[in-house]
């Protein structure tokens, strides 16, 4: 089947037209995508609903920022902040909006086993806000100082006590600067007697660490809880596996992340980055070291016998040497073969004293020996195959075979692997509730950076996931949408990508060049020469027979037509339709498109 030029232009210029739809309603997405942080996803029932919006409107803490005093960077977006208020039962809360640090302690003591000019905790903190994609009111602790100590506390508005009820701790944290080495963690300090913030250090007891940490290449997230061992009372750190996801956008793309624990009474864990799960498990399976230590051990008095065979395999006793096997046979022998290419000069070196050289003036022979000239390649040696004495070429030997060795066979005596037997573990407890942990009473924040100007921002603590999600929704949900407005479009985000992997600009460079050349290839008109250009001699002689018997055949046909009836108007309209769609497909109307497919080409690869 023969395709008309006309609808392949045709069918060209819609698929580019629907290309370029689909991108600029993908500039447009984050706009409708900024914040989708319903009540139904929030796991609220309309009872619940109803409490929440009657709270909300006796929040008194408020800081509302009108349209005319937005930042540019904000996109021109409504946005309209509020100190987000706990709309449930928390046992600590903090938004840092009224700017000050009253409740917060910092530390006054040293770091253990560290130098004395770097064992002060005198890092500097500071309340203020993000550096970029600001929210006009909301603000944030900083940590200012880099290659310091870093510690602050404060006290929880009452203990958390590990009953009943699960355990939610949630925070922000922007690394506005990126990260080197360093953390961005927190401590859940355990409630002793003698707890004192203002000694808050590095070996302070703490319950549970949680959040952010990096060095090098290695992201990670922690989640540590020390468990107290019921026999002997020793404390020991337990571990939870890493998340399943690759953490390292949440260290580099200077956004602000929120940070989720929820802990559950049946020992159950997860671990939330931005609201998306990137960790589960159980405390009683998923960490390291376990809980549980086993029931069973090792016997360490017991050894192996001196008689326990453990060889699977022995050489075959009954195996003999066959009498033609040569030990001593060479790897490597001469080809027999090779012949000496011809032209090979036997009596020349191939090096030679260089005959241009001249001993130095200074060269004294009793002290530097006898001077020889340096040596040079031989250059009557250069045109052939070689010089010297020719030798033959080494090959494998086809007789080698080494030293001879038994076959194995399998050991008639062979007892296994031995292993120590086992015994009843002396220390061993089975603790089924690892979820009753340490009471806690205080936040701290003690940690080491390379890098400054890392952000902190929303603590709360609370023992209901809805709770934390409203909380999320009124203060980080709000950041989100305001970094979402200024995010680059689509072609910016395409460049960036680019700059960072170049081998995309093939990609790119096949996707728009590949339309634009079948639409050149189609839709140009072809371009016709001209008649009376390069024609053979004799050409035109016969050319002006041809013209004659054209304009006869053409007065034949003039007077056949007056003959003819007249058409009718049906049969006009006919021919023009006929006309209409020959012209369709004519060089003429594919050359009025080409100034709009030169428009829609540039617009499309700007």
């Amino acid at each position: 089947m023969k395709l008309d030029g006309g609808w392949v232009c045709r069918a060209l210029l819609l698929s580019s037209l629907v290309a370029m739809a689909a991108a600029a309603s993908m500039e447009e997405q984050p706009d409708a995508d900024m914040l989708d942080l319903d009540d139904e996803e929030l796991g609220l029932d309309e009872e619940e609903m109803q409490v929440l919006m009657a709270e909300d409107e006796e929040e008194e803490d408020e800081a509302t920022v009108t349209d005319e005093e937005l930042p540019e960077e904000t996109g021109g977006k409504d946005v309209t902040y509020k100190t987000p208020v706990p709309t449930g039962d928390v046992y600590f809360a903090e938004t840092f909006d009224d700017g000050s640090l009253s409740r917060w302690q910092q530390s006054k003591t040293v770091k253990e086993d560290a130098d004395d000019d770097i064992a002060k905790y005198d890092g500097k903190w500071s309340v203020e806000q993000l550096k970029e994609n600001k929210v006009p009111g909301d603000l944030g602790l900083v940590l200012k100082s880099r290659a310091k100590h870093h510690a602050i506390a404060a006290l929880l508005d009452k203990p958390f006590v590990f009953q009943d009820e699960p355990l939610v701790v949630q925070y922000e944290v922007n690394f506005q600067d990126g990260i080197d080495c360093g953390g961005a963690y927190i401590k859940l300090l355990s409630d002793s007697g003698n707890l004192n913030l203002e000694q808050f250090h590095d070996r302070t007891p703490y319950t549970i660490m949680f959040g952010p940490d990096k060095c090098g290449e290695d992201y990670k997230l922690h989640f540590i809880f020390r468990h107290r061992n019921p026999l002997n009372k020793d404390v020991e750190e337990k571990h939870a596996k890493r998340a399943d996801v690759d953490l390292k956008k949440f260290y580099t793309d200077k956004k602000t992340h929120l940070y989720t624990l929820v802990l559950n009474p049946d020992n159950s864990y997860e671990m939330f980055i931005d609201q998306s799960q990137v960790s589960r498990g159980s405390l009683l399976e998923d960490v390291v070291p376990p809980v549980n230590p086993p029931k069973e051990i090792d016997d360490p008095n017991d050894s192996k016998p001196e008689d326990w065979d453990e060889r699977a395999k022995i050489p075959d006793p009954e195996a003999v040497k066959p009498d033609d096997w040569d030990e001593d046979a060479p790897v490597k022998v001469e080809d027999p073969d090779a012949l000496k290419p011809e032209g090979w000069l036997d009596y020349e070196s191939e090096f030679i004293s260089d005959p241009s050289a001249e001993k130095p003036e200074d060269w004294d022979e009793e002290m530097d020996g006898e001077w020889e000239a340096p040596q040079i390649p031989n250059p009557a040696c250069e045109t052939a195959p070689g010089c010297g004495l020719w030798k033959r070429p080494m090959i494998n030997n086809p007789l080698y075979k080494g030293k001879w060795k038994p076959a194995l066979v399998d050991n008639p005596n062979y007892q296994g692997v031995w292993k120590p037997r086992k015994i009843i573990n002396p220390e061993y407890f089975e603790d089924l509730q690892p979820f009753r942990m340490t009471p806690f009473r205080a936040l701290g924040l003690e940690l080491w950076s390379m890098t400054s100007d890392i952000y902190f921002d929303n603590f709360i603590i609370t023992s209901h996931k809805e709770v934390a999600d409203r909380w999320a929704s009124d203060s980080w949900g709000l950041k989100k949408l305001v970094a979402s407005a200024n995010e680059p479009g689509i072609f910016a985000q395409l460049m960036i990508a680019a700059e960072e992997r170049p081998w995309l600009w093939v990609i790119y460079i096949l996707t728009v060049g590949l339309p634009v050349g079948l639409a050149v290839l189609f839709c140009w008109p072809k371009v016709r020469t001209d008649r009376h250009t390069a024609a053979p001699a004799g050409h035109w002689k016969h050319r002006d027979n041809l013209e004659g018997e054209e304009e006869e055949e053409e007065e034949e046909e003039g007077e056949e037509e007056s003959k003819a009836p007249e058409r009718t108007s049906e049969d006009q309209v006919g021919v023009e339709e006929e006309e209409d769609t020959a012209e369709l497909g004519s060089p003429q109307t594919l050359m009025d498109a080409t100034p709009l497919i030169h428009s829609f080409t540039h617009s499309f690869i700007l």
